[in-house]
């Protein structure tokens, strides 16, 4: 959610109504607190034309004949947008744990916008139920690192902050150099990480990239299911370690009876039956499987 406006002209609702108007029509979580923040406020904004995403920076539009761009205080910095009196600005919203975007035209800062990202209610119970599981979380975000810090320290997880789409990638590749890694993501910035886990998982609310590029999607949109998925998974593993145990057990044995002589072909062909109804049984015991337990 929005927390602070600043503009060096002091128009607070004009920046307001220049960064809605870029993230007019966008889902993401960011474009969505600005977007609500501004019809909160009752300021009236034109929806941008030709909006597209930078990236690992922000996204950018056309507005009034002007390309109008909000996202990372960096990318406005590289674009010589930024000014002292923003720098520190942005260095003190962000030493309160907040995440600070840039709004920029003609590679003129018409202000900053600072939101505050909090974790999902779940999360909490999420990270401490992947602890007992035997998990490691590491959160990837292209968020600063004082922001990222806030909200790891408050979920007792690793972080890595001020990441590109690039370096997620080179994060997740080099995890996955001693690790099976699951990686969870929900946007366009994430995709390509999440094709190069051993398992991608996107949300539910996530960008068609996102889900495009997943393994698989947590349709409850809830971070609580990643352990109950695992939960399921490793049930799934031990069921079919069980029935194949079954199925070649019994197999095995009446094999060497009935070259034994000691049994029947009839026998070991109703004992063949026998082992599919009992490995069929065991299957169908995951459907009253509850995954949150």
């Amino acid at each position: 959610m929005v927390t602070d406006v600043w503009s060096p002209e002091g128009d607070e609702k004009a920046v307001l109504a220049l960064a809605a108007g870029v993230e007019a029509g966008s889902s993401h979580p960011l474009a969505e607190a600005v977007l609500a923040h501004a019809e909160g406020q009752g300021i009236a904004f034109e929806a941008g034309r030709d909006a597209r995403a930078i990236p690992g920076r922000g996204v950018e539009a056309q507005l009034g004949g002007e390309i109008v761009f909000v996202g990372s205080p960096r990318y406005a910095e590289e674009r010589g947008a930024m000014t002292p009196d923003a720098k520190a600005r942005i260095e003190a919203l962000e030493a309160e744990g907040k995440t600070v975007a840039a709004v920029f035209r003609a590679n003129a800062l018409s202000g900053v916008i600072a939101l505050r990202d909090e974790p999902r209610e779940d999360a909490a119970a999420a990270m401490h139920d992947l602890r007992e599981l035997g998990v490691r979380s590491v959160m990837l975000t292209g968020d600063n690192a004082r922001t990222a810090e806030a909200i790891a320290g408050s979920l007792s997880m690793e972080y890595r902050a001020e990441l590109l789409p690039d370096d997620k990638v080179s994060a997740i590749r080099e995890l996955t150099a001693g690790h099976t890694v699951m990686m969870i993501g929900d946007g366009i910035n994430d995709a390509p990480a999440l094709a190069t886990a051993d398992v991608g998982v996107a949300m539910g609310s996530g960008t068609d990239v996102a889900l495009e590029s997943a393994d698989g999607a947590l349709l409850r949109n809830r971070v609580g299911d990643v352990a109950g998925l695992l939960r399921l998974a490793r049930a799934t593993m031990a069921n079919i370690r069980q029935n194949i145990t079954i199925a070649l057990g019994l197999k095995a044995v009446f094999l060497v009876t009935t070259v034994l002589g000691i049994t029947g072909l009839w026998i070991a062909i109703l004992a063949d039956t026998g082992a599919t109804v009992l490995v069929t049984l065991n299957a169908l015991r995951l459907l009253g499987f509850r995954p949150e337990r």
